[in-house]
Protein backbone atom coordinates (compact mmCIF):
# COMPACT_ATOMS: atom_id res chain seq x y z
CA UNK A 1 0.00 0.00 0.00
CA UNK A 2 3.01 2.28 1.23
CA UNK A 3 4.55 1.60 -2.43
CA UNK A 4 0.96 2.39 -4.20
CA UNK A 5 0.56 5.91 -2.60
CA UNK A 6 4.11 7.07 -3.15
CA UNK A 7 3.88 5.94 -6.29
CA UNK A 8 0.36 8.17 -6.83
CA UNK A 9 2.18 11.10 -5.54
CA UNK A 10 5.05 10.64 -7.86
CA UNK A 11 2.61 10.79 -10.64
CA UNK A 12 0.78 13.79 -9.36
CA UNK A 13 4.09 15.59 -9.14
CA UNK A 14 4.96 14.73 -12.65
CA UNK A 15 0.91 15.70 -13.44
CA UNK A 16 1.59 19.45 -12.12
CA UNK A 17 5.11 19.77 -14.21
CA UNK A 18 2.97 19.46 -17.72
CA UNK A 19 1.31 22.30 -18.07
CA UNK A 20 4.46 24.55 -16.57
CA UNK A 21 6.61 22.98 -19.43
CA UNK A 22 3.69 23.08 -22.15
CA UNK A 23 3.20 26.73 -21.16
CA UNK A 24 6.75 27.67 -21.70
CA UNK A 25 7.71 25.31 -24.58
CA UNK A 26 6.56 28.56 -27.14
CA UNK A 27 9.95 30.66 -28.02
CA UNK A 28 7.20 34.14 -27.56
CA UNK A 29 6.16 32.85 -24.19
CA UNK A 30 9.66 32.66 -23.30
CA UNK A 31 10.80 36.51 -24.92
CA UNK A 32 7.81 37.59 -22.56
CA UNK A 33 9.51 35.84 -19.17
CA UNK A 34 12.53 37.49 -20.26
CA UNK A 35 11.15 41.28 -20.68
CA UNK A 36 8.99 40.46 -16.89
CA UNK A 37 12.80 39.60 -15.46
CA UNK A 38 12.43 42.81 -13.44
CA UNK A 39 9.63 45.23 -15.37
CA UNK A 40 5.74 44.69 -14.91
CA UNK A 41 3.79 45.29 -18.16
CA UNK A 42 0.53 45.74 -19.36
CA UNK A 43 -1.33 43.90 -22.03
CA UNK A 44 -1.34 46.89 -23.86
CA UNK A 45 2.48 47.25 -23.67
CA UNK A 46 3.29 44.06 -24.42
CA UNK A 47 1.17 43.71 -26.82
CA UNK A 48 3.34 47.11 -28.34
CA UNK A 49 6.69 45.05 -27.46
CA UNK A 50 6.03 42.04 -29.40
CA UNK A 51 4.07 43.84 -32.52
CA UNK A 52 0.96 41.76 -32.40
CA UNK A 53 -3.07 42.05 -31.36
CA UNK A 54 -4.36 42.35 -27.67
CA UNK A 55 -6.59 39.01 -27.95
CA UNK A 56 -3.47 37.04 -28.72
CA UNK A 57 -1.43 38.45 -26.36
CA UNK A 58 -3.97 37.94 -23.54
CA UNK A 59 -4.51 34.53 -24.69
CA UNK A 60 -0.79 33.72 -23.90
CA UNK A 61 -0.69 35.90 -20.67
CA UNK A 62 -3.15 33.42 -19.47
CA UNK A 63 -2.14 29.95 -19.82
CA UNK A 64 1.33 31.36 -18.85
CA UNK A 65 -0.62 32.28 -15.60
CA UNK A 66 -2.12 29.45 -14.94
CA UNK A 67 0.51 27.62 -14.89
CA UNK A 68 2.15 29.71 -12.48
CA UNK A 69 4.86 31.41 -14.73
CA UNK A 70 3.69 34.98 -14.48
CA UNK A 71 0.83 36.69 -12.12
CA UNK A 72 -1.68 39.47 -12.36
CA UNK A 73 -1.04 43.06 -10.80
CA UNK A 74 -4.02 45.07 -10.59
CA UNK A 75 -2.94 49.00 -11.25
CA UNK A 76 -6.31 50.73 -11.15
CA UNK A 77 -8.26 49.92 -14.05
CA UNK A 78 -5.52 47.93 -15.62
CA UNK A 79 -3.72 44.27 -15.46
CA UNK A 80 -0.22 44.20 -15.35
CA UNK A 81 2.05 41.04 -15.56
CA UNK A 82 5.00 40.41 -13.07
CA UNK A 83 6.91 37.10 -12.23
CA UNK A 84 5.68 35.43 -9.02
CA UNK A 85 6.84 37.13 -6.23
CA UNK A 86 6.53 34.10 -4.03
CA UNK A 87 8.20 30.73 -5.09
CA UNK A 88 8.79 27.46 -2.42
CA UNK A 89 12.26 26.12 -3.17
CA UNK A 90 10.98 23.27 -1.31
CA UNK A 91 7.74 22.73 -4.10
CA UNK A 92 8.76 20.77 -7.30
CA UNK A 93 6.79 22.83 -9.33
CA UNK A 94 8.09 26.09 -7.66
CA UNK A 95 12.00 24.98 -8.39
CA UNK A 96 11.10 24.41 -12.16
CA UNK A 97 9.74 27.20 -12.60
CA UNK A 98 12.01 29.23 -10.84
CA UNK A 99 15.12 26.78 -13.56
CA UNK A 100 13.22 28.10 -16.07
CA UNK A 101 13.57 31.83 -15.34
CA UNK A 102 17.19 31.25 -14.47
CA UNK A 103 17.74 29.92 -18.23
CA UNK A 104 15.84 32.45 -19.94
CA UNK A 105 17.80 35.21 -17.95
CA UNK A 106 21.22 33.55 -19.32
CA UNK A 107 20.32 34.62 -22.96
CA UNK A 108 20.34 38.78 -23.55
CA UNK A 109 17.75 40.65 -24.73
CA UNK A 110 18.13 41.37 -28.82
CA UNK A 111 18.70 45.39 -29.22
CA UNK A 112 15.58 46.03 -30.95
CA UNK A 113 13.58 44.33 -28.20
CA UNK A 114 15.40 46.34 -25.50
CA UNK A 115 14.68 50.14 -27.57
CA UNK A 116 11.31 49.16 -27.28
CA UNK A 117 11.81 48.05 -23.66
CA UNK A 118 12.85 52.17 -23.60
CA UNK A 119 10.59 53.60 -25.53
CA UNK A 120 7.85 52.11 -23.63
CA UNK A 121 9.78 53.33 -20.25
CA UNK A 122 10.20 57.23 -21.82
CA UNK A 123 6.28 57.23 -22.08
CA UNK A 124 5.52 56.67 -18.35
CA UNK A 125 9.05 59.24 -18.04
CA UNK A 126 6.98 61.94 -20.08
CA UNK A 127 3.75 61.57 -18.75
CA UNK A 128 5.36 61.73 -14.77
CA UNK A 129 7.43 64.67 -16.04
CA UNK A 130 4.14 66.47 -17.46
CA UNK A 131 2.50 65.58 -14.17
CA UNK A 132 5.01 67.50 -11.91
CA UNK A 133 5.43 70.53 -14.92
CA UNK A 134 1.74 70.96 -14.72
CA UNK A 135 1.82 70.90 -10.74
CA UNK A 136 5.10 72.14 -9.60
CA UNK A 137 3.64 74.79 -7.30
CA UNK A 138 1.11 72.83 -5.51
CA UNK A 139 3.46 69.77 -5.40
CA UNK A 140 3.13 69.73 -1.29
CA UNK A 141 -0.29 69.86 -1.24
CA UNK A 142 -0.36 67.16 -4.34
CA UNK A 143 1.52 64.99 -2.40
CA UNK A 144 -0.21 65.52 1.04
CA UNK A 145 -3.59 63.95 -0.55
CA UNK A 146 -1.82 60.76 0.06
CA UNK A 147 0.85 61.17 3.03
CA UNK A 148 1.96 64.50 5.60
CA UNK A 149 5.96 64.68 4.86
CA UNK A 150 6.46 64.14 8.38
CA UNK A 151 4.96 60.89 8.56
CA UNK A 152 7.60 59.05 6.25
CA UNK A 153 10.67 61.37 6.64
CA UNK A 154 11.06 61.52 10.17
CA UNK A 155 11.12 57.91 10.76
CA UNK A 156 13.79 57.58 7.30
CA UNK A 157 15.80 60.82 9.18
CA UNK A 158 15.70 58.76 12.40
CA UNK A 159 16.76 55.42 10.76
CA UNK A 160 19.47 56.98 9.05
CA UNK A 161 20.88 59.08 12.16
CA UNK A 162 20.70 55.61 14.48
CA UNK A 163 23.06 54.20 11.34
CA UNK A 164 25.29 57.40 11.15
CA UNK A 165 26.96 55.85 15.01
CA UNK A 166 29.12 53.25 12.93
CA UNK A 167 28.46 54.62 9.68
CA UNK A 168 29.90 57.97 8.60
CA UNK A 169 28.18 59.06 5.56
CA UNK A 170 31.13 60.93 3.74
CA UNK A 171 29.02 61.13 0.60
CA UNK A 172 24.89 60.72 0.13
CA UNK A 173 22.77 60.98 -2.84
CA UNK A 174 18.72 61.96 -2.79
CA UNK A 175 16.95 60.40 -5.78
CA UNK A 176 14.21 63.09 -6.61
CA UNK A 177 14.42 65.73 -3.46
CA UNK A 178 11.15 67.17 -4.79
CA UNK A 179 11.35 70.55 -2.68
CA UNK A 180 14.22 69.76 -1.36
CA UNK A 181 12.27 69.45 2.49
CA UNK A 182 15.00 66.19 3.48
CA UNK A 183 18.18 68.22 2.11
CA UNK A 184 18.64 69.51 5.60
CA UNK A 185 18.73 66.05 6.92
CA UNK A 186 21.49 64.79 4.92
CA UNK A 187 23.15 67.97 4.56
CA UNK A 188 23.91 67.98 8.46
CA UNK A 189 24.62 63.80 8.25
CA UNK A 190 27.16 64.12 5.34
CA UNK A 191 30.09 66.04 4.11
CA UNK A 192 28.61 66.23 0.25
CA UNK A 193 24.99 65.73 -0.61
CA UNK A 194 24.16 65.13 -4.65
CA UNK A 195 20.23 65.92 -5.11
CA UNK A 196 18.65 64.59 -8.64
CA UNK A 197 15.86 65.22 -10.32
CA UNK A 198 14.93 64.78 -13.93
CA UNK A 199 12.21 68.21 -13.20
CA UNK A 200 13.70 71.04 -13.82
CA UNK A 201 10.53 72.65 -12.45
CA UNK A 202 11.18 70.23 -9.19
CA UNK A 203 14.82 71.72 -9.47
CA UNK A 204 14.15 75.06 -8.68
CA UNK A 205 12.36 74.69 -5.84
CA UNK A 206 14.99 72.60 -4.44
CA UNK A 207 17.46 75.20 -5.08
CA UNK A 208 15.24 77.65 -3.51
CA UNK A 209 15.32 75.32 -0.23
CA UNK A 210 19.28 75.46 -0.32
CA UNK A 211 19.38 79.17 -0.64
CA UNK A 212 16.36 79.67 1.98
CA UNK A 213 18.15 77.40 4.53
CA UNK A 214 22.22 77.93 3.75
CA UNK A 215 23.10 74.32 2.71
CA UNK A 216 25.88 74.48 0.96
CA UNK A 217 27.44 70.76 0.41
CA UNK A 218 24.69 70.01 -1.83
CA UNK A 219 25.11 69.60 -5.65
CA UNK A 220 21.61 69.79 -7.39
CA UNK A 221 21.64 67.89 -10.71
CA UNK A 222 19.15 67.59 -13.26
CA UNK A 223 19.13 64.38 -14.94
CA UNK A 224 18.48 60.68 -13.87
CA UNK A 225 20.69 58.30 -12.47
CA UNK A 226 22.37 57.57 -15.52
CA UNK A 227 23.61 60.93 -15.92
CA UNK A 228 25.70 59.89 -12.55
CA UNK A 229 26.97 56.59 -13.39
CA UNK A 230 28.16 57.95 -16.55
CA UNK A 231 30.28 60.48 -14.18
CA UNK A 232 31.57 57.63 -12.18
CA UNK A 233 30.16 59.28 -8.76
CA UNK A 234 30.26 56.68 -5.83
CA UNK A 235 27.97 57.25 -2.71
CA UNK A 236 28.01 55.75 0.89
CA UNK A 237 24.08 56.94 1.55
CA UNK A 238 21.37 56.99 -1.45
CA UNK A 239 17.75 58.14 -0.31
CA UNK A 240 14.56 57.99 -2.25
CA UNK A 241 11.37 59.09 -0.38
CA UNK A 242 8.15 58.09 -2.23
CA UNK A 243 9.70 57.86 -5.49
CA UNK A 244 9.12 54.68 -6.76
CA UNK A 245 5.90 55.01 -7.69
CA UNK A 246 6.55 57.89 -9.89
CA UNK A 247 9.54 56.35 -12.04
CA UNK A 248 8.83 53.96 -14.96
CA UNK A 249 10.51 51.11 -13.89
CA UNK A 250 11.20 51.22 -10.39
CA UNK A 251 13.57 47.91 -10.10
CA UNK A 252 16.21 49.93 -12.31
CA UNK A 253 16.38 52.65 -9.19
CA UNK A 254 18.03 49.62 -7.54
CA UNK A 255 20.22 48.07 -9.79
CA UNK A 256 21.22 51.93 -10.68
CA UNK A 257 21.60 52.69 -6.79
CA UNK A 258 23.51 49.39 -6.39
CA UNK A 259 26.12 50.88 -8.56
CA UNK A 260 26.81 54.01 -7.38
CA UNK A 261 27.07 52.86 -3.85
CA UNK A 262 30.21 52.36 -2.47
CA UNK A 263 31.29 48.98 -0.62
CA UNK A 264 29.47 49.00 2.46
CA UNK A 265 27.22 51.39 1.69
CA UNK A 266 23.38 52.14 2.52
CA UNK A 267 19.86 52.72 0.41
CA UNK A 268 16.69 53.82 2.26
CA UNK A 269 13.66 53.64 0.87
CA UNK A 270 10.03 55.28 1.67
CA UNK A 271 7.49 54.31 -0.22
CA UNK A 272 3.90 53.50 -0.70
CA UNK A 273 2.91 49.45 0.22
CA UNK A 274 0.35 47.74 -2.40
CA UNK A 275 -3.18 50.24 -2.45
CA UNK A 276 -6.55 50.44 -4.71
CA UNK A 277 -7.29 53.66 -4.78
CA UNK A 278 -7.09 54.56 -8.68
CA UNK A 279 -7.97 58.28 -8.11
CA UNK A 280 -4.02 58.70 -6.81
CA UNK A 281 -2.56 58.29 -10.46
CA UNK A 282 -4.43 61.30 -11.84
CA UNK A 283 -4.46 63.67 -9.02
CA UNK A 284 -0.71 62.81 -7.51
CA UNK A 285 1.03 61.36 -11.28
CA UNK A 286 1.69 57.85 -9.39
CA UNK A 287 2.51 55.56 -11.89
CA UNK A 288 1.85 52.72 -9.53
CA UNK A 289 -0.22 52.12 -6.88
CA UNK A 290 2.43 51.11 -4.89
CA UNK A 291 4.77 48.07 -4.17
CA UNK A 292 4.02 44.50 -1.88
CA UNK A 293 7.61 44.32 0.65
CA UNK A 294 8.38 41.37 -1.23
CA UNK A 295 8.59 43.08 -4.47
CA UNK A 296 11.03 45.97 -3.07
CA UNK A 297 13.23 42.95 -1.81
CA UNK A 298 13.04 41.29 -4.86
CA UNK A 299 14.88 43.68 -6.86
CA UNK A 300 17.24 44.59 -4.27
CA UNK A 301 18.37 41.03 -4.35
CA UNK A 302 18.44 41.13 -7.93
CA UNK A 303 21.13 44.57 -7.59
CA UNK A 304 23.09 42.53 -5.10
CA UNK A 305 21.55 44.33 -1.91
CA UNK A 306 20.64 43.03 1.33
CA UNK A 307 17.52 43.83 3.09
CA UNK A 308 18.35 45.38 6.48
CA UNK A 309 15.60 46.73 8.85
CA UNK A 310 11.94 47.75 7.97
CA UNK A 311 8.96 49.97 9.09
CA UNK A 312 5.65 49.88 8.20
CA UNK A 313 3.38 53.34 8.79
CA UNK A 314 -0.55 53.16 8.83
CA UNK A 315 -2.34 56.05 7.61
CA UNK A 316 -5.69 57.26 8.18
CA UNK A 317 -6.80 57.54 4.81
CA UNK A 318 -5.96 53.84 4.16
CA UNK A 319 -2.47 53.93 2.69
CA UNK A 320 0.37 52.45 4.54
CA UNK A 321 4.03 53.45 4.17
CA UNK A 322 6.97 51.19 4.15
CA UNK A 323 10.10 52.21 5.06
CA UNK A 324 12.98 50.19 4.43
CA UNK A 325 16.79 49.90 4.02
CA UNK A 326 19.26 47.60 2.09
CA UNK A 327 22.98 47.29 2.04
CA UNK A 328 25.34 46.68 -0.25
CA UNK A 329 28.50 44.14 0.18
CA UNK A 330 28.16 43.01 3.82
CA UNK A 331 27.49 46.77 5.09
CA UNK A 332 24.79 45.83 6.95
CA UNK A 333 24.53 46.24 10.51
Amino acid sequence: MTSLNAHANEMSSVDALAPIFKASGDPLRLEILRVLRRDTFGVLELSQLFDMRQSGMSHHLKVMNKAGLLEPQREGNAIFYRRPLHLDTDKPTDQTIRQIFEAVDRVPLPPNLQEKIEAIRNQRADQSQAFFARYAEQFREQQELIAAFDLYAEPVAALIRKRSGKHQWQTALEIGPGEGAFLPVLAELCGHVVALDNSRDMLAKATRTCIDQRLNNIDLIEGVTDTLLARGDGFDLVVANMVLHHVPSPADIFLDASALMNNGGCLVISDLCSHDQDWAKENCGDLWLGFEPEELTAWATDAGLSAGEQLFIGLRNGFQIQVREFWKNGGQI
